[in-house]
């Protein structure tokens, strides 16, 4: 496995970073996740605008994005898998031991994992814990993922692959790695970025592509609605059969299974729209 890091390639061995880079001592990094088909990176001007928006959020310099597609370029040529997992990291690089940053430049790290295709459906489990919508980091996709480690490990106990937060006021909000679509009356509804959920790619091109709305849900609609899908770079449009327990028949539906199609078509006429 070739790994790039700060401008160059490096065998996985050789692919290290300083022990007080700021993005492992306090989290102080933003990062985006990309499906790669067949060597190439799906969405990458979209993912990569919003890696400038996150970098932008929390303080750090905007990174160089044609150093970024150059590494991304060359991580994929060099580790040619048939479906992978693209990941950008890009932190406050090495720092003081606290949360004030340092003087050297951020990192960056361009790594590429083996990716399996998910299955069509999935069952998720809500948790106790909150979004915060009124958070420094809420709307960024930062390293800071302490509490998707939790919520998800819960998930897995239960035997679901994902879990469905509330925020603070008890509306729907999002999954640990997903955004989450409902199915009401006909209509395809999912929460607005006001709720504290992440401006995930996949969500914004099925809006685009799906005619879906946004709107403030409680997070008891989940016992109402009679379709919910998630949505990721890696899950693409994933059904939920069972949530909380309580059985979805014949899910994928009717309004699922057209988002499915419509993004399998779409997307794969365009990796880079």
């Amino acid at each position: 496995m070739r790994i790039w890091v700060d401008g160059s390639l490096r065998n996985a061995g050789d692919a290290t970073v300083s022990v007080l880079d700021h993005g492992l001592t306090v989290g102080d990094g933003v990062f985006e996740t990309l499906k790669s088909v067949e060597g190439k990176a799906f969405a990458i001007t979209r993912h990569l605008d919003r890696l400038t928006r996150s970098a932008r959020g929390l303080g750090l310099a905007e990174p160089d994005l044609d150093e970024v597609r150059r590494g991304c370029d060359a991580v994929l040529a060099a580790n040619p898998l048939p479906l992978g997992r693209l990941r950008i990291t890009y932190t406050g690089g090495p720092s003081p031991l606290g949360s004030d940053r340092g003087d050297a430049r951020p990192t960056l790290i361009i790594a590429l994992g083996e990716a399996a295709v998910r299955p069509d459906t999935t069952a998720v489990v809500t948790v106790p814990w909150t979004r915060n919508e009124r958070g420094a980091l809420t709307g960024l996709k930062t390293t800071s993922y302490g509490e998707n480690v939790v919520a998800l490990a819960r998930a897995h106990a239960q035997g679901a692959s994902e879990a469905i937060f509330g925020n603070t006021v008890g509306r729907l909000c999002e999954g640990t790695g997903s955004n989450i679509f409902v199915v009401l009356g006909g209509r395809l509804l999912t929460p607005p970025l006001a709720s504290g959920c992440l401006a995930g790619i996949t969500r914004e091109l099925v809006a685009e592509w799906s005619g879906a709305q946004e709107a403030d849900l409680p997070l008891e609609v989940l016992a109402e609605a009679g379709e919910i899908f998630l949505t990721s770079t890696l899950r693409d449009v994933q059904a939920v059969r069972l949530v909380d327990g309580r059985e979805l028949p014949g899910a994928p539906g009717p309004v699922t299974s057209k988002a499915m199609r419509v993004f399998a078509e779409r997307a794969g006429a365009d990796q880079n729209p």
